[in-house]
């Protein structure tokens, strides 16, 4: 009888639930998946996100029941709406002109539940790691030790290391150091609100008021999430002044002309939770898959930190996700238990799809740096080379084929 392969999944985010709940219904695999926070702590899981097309086409390729739960407890996310703060519109694009299918909108919260929950029992809780290293009997495997009310546990002989522990992974901080991070010249504040607006807000839509964007969409079960952006220079640090409310209305309402009812409504209620609000600066990182000598995977943002200007942030992560498991389960059914090809053909089918969707999303952060014209930024996005890259993001999922 062959021994199950050893896989540790490091992180229960995005990518991580979805390979919990995959990957420990093979027989030929002993998984388990370590998540920080508690079972029910969602406190640092965010604001609202949008999910792309592309998201749910590749998860429910992989795994239908669990699309079907994530859209019927989401909206879905159908249209891609661009004006000026006065309300002049400049685009306003159906998604299935683009995409075979719609994306969602969701809480960050609401999404880590359904996935977590989905995972089950794969996924254990409250778990501090204090050790990422090479097996020293092995130079393939590798060796993890972690803490969980108060009992210290060590895993060793590892077949297969998943880090999917975000932007600033541990693991591959461990194996080959966190790559350098590339600012985009951007800075966003993010931040969830209750919708009182009236009917104001509800499918994707943005503002611009020179330089700056409003982007806002109503998510379940009655908030909308506000993003706003502001032009900075690479690696300068976020002014404070910024994050006033005087200084939110100076950038976001339009000077000399009318705002319109519903950047006159987010306005306001950006205001009015500035203190809540969320800032970070757009930034992405070089792709790295996998370690080319020890069997360490790495997915999501562990993978690729990227611009989240089209939304491909946790949609990539699905997709890395999606891709990994259909990849390793069919080759567990066929008995091929070697993990190396796993990885090859892993980092062989994403490699340059994601290396596509990193250069789409920084050329569309164009109508968002220092002195930007919002009115030829959104000309482009609606002609026919745009059009058809957005089609090839949002259409061609790349799930690769046998490991």
């Amino acid at each position: 009888m062959t021994t199950p392969r050893k896989v540790l999944i490091l992180g229960a985010g995005v990518a991580g639930a979805i390979l919990a709940r995959r990957l420990s219904a093979l027989p030929g695999l002993d998984v388990t998946c370590l998540e920080r926070v508690a079972p029910d702590d969602h406190s640092e899981a965010g604001t609202g996100l949008n999910v792309g097309p592309n998201a749910i086409k590749a998860l429910r390729a992989c795994d239908p029941a669990l699309a079907a739960e994530v859209c019927a407890q989401s909206l879905p996310w159908q249209s891609w709406r661009t004006s000026l703060a006065d309300g002049t519109l400049l685009f306003d694009l159906p998604l299935a002109r683009v995409a075979d299918n719609a994306g969602i909108r969701i809480r960050w919260s609401e999404l880590y539940r359904i996935l977590r929950q989905g995972a089950g029992a794969a996924i254990r809780y409250g778990c501090e790691v204090s050790a990422i290293g090479p097996d020293p009997r092995d130079r393939q495997r590798t060796r993890v030790a972690w803490t969980q009310n108060g009992q210290h546990h060590t895993l060793d002989g590892i077949d297969l290391l998943i880090g999917t522990d975000g932007r600033y992974s541990a693991t591959r901080a461990a194996f080959s150091g966190l790559p350098e991070a590339r600012h985009v010249g951007v800075a966003i504040l993010r931040v969830l609100v209750e919708d009182r607006s009236g009917g104001l807000v509800d499918d994707y839509e943005q503002w611009f008021n020179r330089h700056h964007r409003l982007l806002a969409f109503r998510v379940p079960p009655g908030h909308i999430y506000i993003a706003g952006t502001y032009p900075i220079d690479a690696g300068a640090p976020i002014p404070e002044d910024w994050k006033t409310p005087e200084a939110m209305r100076r950038a976001f309402l339009p000077e000399g002309r009318e705002a319109s009812p519903a950047v006159r409504w987010l306005v306001d209620a950006l205001c009015a939770q500035a203190g809540e609000a969320h800032w970070a600066r757009m930034q992405e990182s070089e792709p790295r898959f996998a370690e080319p000598e020890r069997q360490v995977l790495y997915l999501g943002d562990s993978a690729h930190g990227m611009a989240p200007t089209l939304g491909q942030g946790a949609t990539q992560a699905m997709e890395d996700a999606s891709c990994a498991a259909m990849l390793i389960e069919a080759a567990v059914r066929d008995q091929r238990l070697a993990v190396r090809p796993w990885l090859q053909a892993i980092e062989a089918a994403r490699r340059e799809r994601i290396r596509f969707a990193m250069d789409l999303s920084v050329r569309a952060t164009d109508t968002l740096l220092q002195g930007a014209d919002p009115v030829a930024g959104a000309r482009w996005k609606t002609e026919a080379p745009f059009i058809g890259e957005l089609s090839r993001l949002f259409r061609d999922v790349a799930l690769g084929e046998r490991a």
